[in-house]
């Protein structure tokens, strides 16, 4: 985002400050920055450059080096199926505000991005998926392309920008940002590849993602709920067993970071409920059914308790 604000005639360090970030921190790969504040960054840049394809923009200044281990460990890959199953395994090492998701359809795949939290923006989204088809060049040739781009959220004014770079149809307003994949070009065989060297790296990922992951149960756990809301919320039990440890053990993690699992459940419910509202496009059933309530009414209930009016008023009001 620096280098792509700097590109515009932009002052990144001053942007940086406004949002509140530490741009001195950008020389360290082990600093992270929260998510609150990145999303004031995204819009504070669209602001700036007076770009809304911005995301597609900080794309084109990315490299497999910029991510690091896994930037190297993506290069080693045998394929490109290969490659994105690396990016679904460690994406958190580059971000925790979304849930990437690889599957694999009759006749082709598909890569899509699940925000997580309330502060996740749409340009962030455009970028991961712009990123993620960038790297997939990198590894082949200009010539890749998916055979769709799912868009969540309405067209700018100019969507051209989105065709030209992905060189693909784009579907907006579509239900989240998805790519869609040939299975000819998954399977196409990496040149250079490198398995030894794959696996060196992948273990210095896990490593990291291992050593995030111990310091911070939390964004772990609302990353599960957001996954398996929609099949109702899960016990603390079945919580420990999807993060494979126990619920003593959970309890007590959760203690340390200042939090309980029922209050993540209510912040994470609350949080997605306000998304989902100001979407517009569910009905009160369907958000019940998203946050796992029980149905329409106890939802209903539930957002008194949280903003003091019926969820009806709010989208109204």
């Amino acid at each position: 985002m620096a280098r792509a604000l700097e590109s515009r005639g932009c002052n990144a360090q001053l942007l940086f400050g406004r949002a509140g970030l530490d741009f001195a921190a950008l020389s360290n790969p082990e600093a992270r920055y929260p998510q609150q504040a990145t999303s004031e960054l995204w819009r504070l840049s669209v602001e700036a450059t007076k770009d809304p394809c911005f995301g597609l923009e900080v794309a084109r200044h990315t490299s497999p080096t910029t991510f690091h281990a896994l930037g190297f460990s993506l290069a080693a890959s045998s394929t490109v199926h290969e490659a994105l199953d690396r990016i679904v395994r460690y994406y958190r090492l580059v971000s925790d505000e979304a849930i990437i998701v690889f599957d694999e359809l009759d006749d082709a795949y598909r890569l899509s991005a699940r925000p997580v939290g309330r502060h996740s923006t749409r340009e962030a989204m455009d970028a991961l998926l712009a990123v993620a088809i960038r790297l997939c060049r990198s590894l082949t040739d200009r010539s890749f392309a998916p055979l769709r781009v799912d868009i969540e959220g309405p067209p700018p004014r100019d969507p051209l920008p989105f065709t030209r770079y992905f060189k693909a149809p784009v579907l907006f307003d579509a239900a989240e940002h998805a790519l869609l994949l040939g299975r000819e070009q998954c399977d196409r065989v990496i040149l250079g590849a490198n398995p030894e060297l794959a696996r060196s790296n992948d273990l210095i990922a896990a490593q990291a993602l291992g050593r995030w992951d111990q310091s911070h149960v939390a964004d772990r756990v609302r990353a599960v709920l957001v996954d398996r809301l929609p099949n109702g919320a899960l016990s603390l039990g079945e919580m420990a067993r999807a993060l494979a440890t126990s619920t003593r053990a959970l309890q007590r993690r959760l203690g340390e970071e200042s939090t309980t699992y029922a209050r993540i459940i209510d912040d994470t419910r609350r949080e997605l409920a306000e998304g989902y509202l100001r979407e517009g496009r569910y009905s009160m059933s369907d958000i019940a059914y998203l946050l796992g309530f029980a149905g329409a009414a106890s939802f209903t209930r539930a957002f008194r308790r949280w903003w003091g009016l019926a969820p009806s008023d709010y989208r109204t009001g």
